[in-house]
């Protein structure tokens, strides 16, 4: 595991994009206009929610991040002051800020989704150098793989060489350079991920100890496999429990579920917390942000998520 050093809070590369949900019926064909039922507007990518998630926790987060010029933009940006985020973000006039359009059928929640992300496509080694201060300050430091996946492995060796608690969320499962691994102090992928990344079927708890094992040795320091409605598998040399999930009330929207749980889960390190205590505390943000519904899950703040475990 990474060493422990004097770092303060989070920092977080990912993108941002705008989250455009329409409700529907069914979707039109080639050349068809139909009505809608709904449309709502929100904040989406994995990095910026993972952000929001930390901050409404407590942590002091910076995010990193490329924007376009644009009212996306602009709501990007008041969406972080808001909560207090520090953006070490890039504005750019060539490309427009990241979207998403989400068709979600109105009968049955199924859900069709074209994602564009734009300006943050330009994220590069070069942008993530600029930041290399960020990166080195922070006691946590996370990563996904929205953004190019160059710029990911260069973030993850400045926060090893700084002594910074790495976490890489392999959010989408996409091909990446195997050097990753040795510099994740915790990895933390879906059972879905898991099972792409490793050959593996995760489909219960031994399989999913089977494809920890498979991450531990390819370098990683602590394998976090999260896994729907039975939890999630902290899985190390030195120990592997599963995290029992919460009951914070009817689910409602499970979109953005892994990012409140890697925010939470980041800003729980970045205190000092135990893995377990970490991974527990990250459980129970989850758990809440499942009950509110909308284009992405509304992130609890702090005395909410400090209340259910308190109830536990």
């Amino acid at each position: 595991m990474g060493a422990v050093q004097a770092g303060r809070g989070v920092a977080i590369l990912g993108i941002y994009v705008a989250d455009l949900a329409f409700r529907a019926a069914h979707m039109p064909g080639v050349g068809q206009t139909i009505a809608g039922s709904g449309f709502a507007m929100g904040p989406g990518g994995k990095g910026s929610n993972q952000a929001v998630a930390a901050a409404r926790a407590g942590a002091e987060v910076t995010f990193i991040s490329t924007l376009g010029q644009d009212s996306f933009a602009d709501n990007a940006l008041a969406l972080w002051r808001a909560d207090g985020i520090t953006p070490r973000v890039k504005q750019v006039d060539t490309h427009p800020t990241g979207a998403a359009f989400i068709y979600l059928n109105e009968k049955n929640g199924d859900n069709a989704i074209i994602v564009v992300s734009g300006a943050a496509s330009l994220i590069g080694v070069a942008d993530v150098e600029a930041a290399s201060d960020a990166i080195a300050a922070a006691r946590v430091f996370v990563t996904q793989l929205e953004q190019p996946a160059d710029a990911a492995l260069r973030a993850l060796q400045i926060a090893r060489a700084a002594g910074t608690t790495t976490v890489f969320n392999p959010a989408p499962a996409v091909a990446f350079d195997d050097a990753v691994y040795p510099l994740c102090d915790f990895i933390t992928p879906n059972e879905h991920e898991a099972a792409i990344l490793t050959g593996l079927p995760v489909t219960n708890l031994e399989q999913a100890r089977a494809a920890g094992d498979a991450f531990l040795a390819r370098g990683v320091g602590c394998a976090l496999i999260t896994l729907g409605s039975q939890g999630a598998l902290l899985h190390s040399a030195s120990e592997s429990v599963l995290i029992a999930p919460f009951n914070a009330g009817p689910v409602l929207e499970t979109t953005g579920a892994g990012d409140a749980f890697n925010g939470g889960f980041a800003a729980a390190l970045a205190e000092g917390a135990t893995p377990r205590e970490a991974a527990r505390f990250a459980a129970a943000l989850a758990a809440i942000s499942v009950t509110r519904a909308g284009t992405a899950p509304s992130m609890p703040k702090r005395a909410e998520v400090d209340a259910l475990l308190a109830r536990a």
